[in-house]
């Protein structure tokens, strides 16, 4: 809807990117600030991908002559309808149809797709030149990880062909990724993506409590907390920041009172590795670990992995329930992944 923010600018191709029809034979030239609207959106975190009725090699084929294809992700070039087509980019990029405009010349296929999906902003072609402007497309703040969000869908999309081609063992698809983590303080630079993480992360949040820019700041110059960021890489490329941490650091005892990370790498085992950091090193400042944990309808992944850890209920307050780490020996680091530390 109007004036609602943005994630994805779904574009048809013939009179819409290029001027003329691609199986008519037409000589196909790139319309008026195309490019230029794909390269400033993309450098803002916004996505793009296409909508189009057309042969999809020959298609692809002049996106790549144009020096355009890398910017399109998820394309549905083919036959369906338009709407269609957008429900099934949406649901492969994991998003809300209401993030998205569609961009087409005709206006027959924007009125199939305003009546199939009111909530797509639907704009003609002809508004391209000045489609940068449009504030539904100006994000308030952005951060490193929004100029660099194509590239992660990007990466993802590598890394899920190469798993499901791949034969053996999920261990040793995961040894084949070369993973490496890596657990720091927070940077101011690193705060927007704080923010972003806490407000957007449900499912793997142990307390669901959000936190502003200013909050995280004050709590990452504080003198009694430590305020930690996950970065994941592989061997397909970034993950971005993808955990976080508050750790309470009094001087009987640390308590976690914040552990969420993100729900892409869920299946790589991070949650423990994140927990059993956390117990490393509070053993190693001579504290007994605490975490809180408040229970909502989409975060039971977060209690197992604290009971995986090695936690157990210790006490509750209110809807606070108090873990406890155990004094056990802490698992080792998987032989799949590499961490690093300040420490190292």
């Amino acid at each position: 809807m109007p004036g609602e923010k943005k994630k994805c600018v779904v574009w048809d191709l013939d009179n819409t990117v290029w001027d003329g029809v691609l199986l008519e034979g037409d000589r196909l030239t790139l319309r008026p600030g195309v490019h230029e609207a794909l390269r400033t959106l993309d450098g803002r975190g916004l996505l793009h991908s296409v909508a189009s009725r057309n042969d999809h090699e020959a298609a692809w084929a002049r996106l790549t002559e144009l020096g355009l294809a890398e910017y399109f992700l998820a394309p549905r070039i083919g036959w369906g309808t338009k709407s269609q087509a957008i429900r099934e980019i949406a649901a492969e990029l994991n998003l809300g149809t209401d993030a998205f405009v569609f961009v087409d010349d005709d206006p027959y296929e924007r009125a199939e797709v305003g009546h199939a999906l009111p909530e797509v902003l639907c704009l003609d072609a002809t508004e391209v030149p000045k489609l940068a402007e449009r504030a539904e497309l100006n994000p308030e703040f952005v951060t490193t990880e929004a100029r660099g969000r194509r590239r992660l869908y990007q990466a993802a999309a590598r890394r899920k062909e190469a798993e499901e081609e791949f034969e053996g063992p999920q261990e040793s698809f995961l040894a084949s990724l070369e993973m490496c983590l890596r657990i720091t303080p927070a940077r101011e630079s690193d705060l927007r993506r704080a923010e972003e993480l806490t407000v957007r992360t449900h499912q793997l949040n142990a307390t669901g409590r959000t936190y502003s820019y200013a909050e995280l700041d004050a709590l990452r110059t504080s003198s009694t907390h430590q305020l930690l960021v996950a970065e994941l890489t592989d061997r397909f490329g970034p993950y971005g920041v993808i955990g976080l941490a508050l750790v309470e650091t009094g001087a009987e005892a640390w308590t976690v009172r914040l552990l969420l990370m993100s729900c892409r790498v869920m299946s790589r085992g991070v949650g423990a590795i994140m927990v059993n950091h956390l117990r490393r090193t509070a053993r190693a400042a001579g504290r007994p670990l605490y975490a809180d944990f408040v229970r909502t309808d989409r975060n039971r992944m977060m209690y197992i992995a604290y009971r995986l850890g090695g936690f157990t209920e210790e006490g509750r307050d209110g809807e606070v329930l108090s873990l406890r780490a155990a004094d056990d020996e802490i698992p080792p680091l998987p032989d799949y992944l590499r961490l690093i530390t300040d420490d190292d």
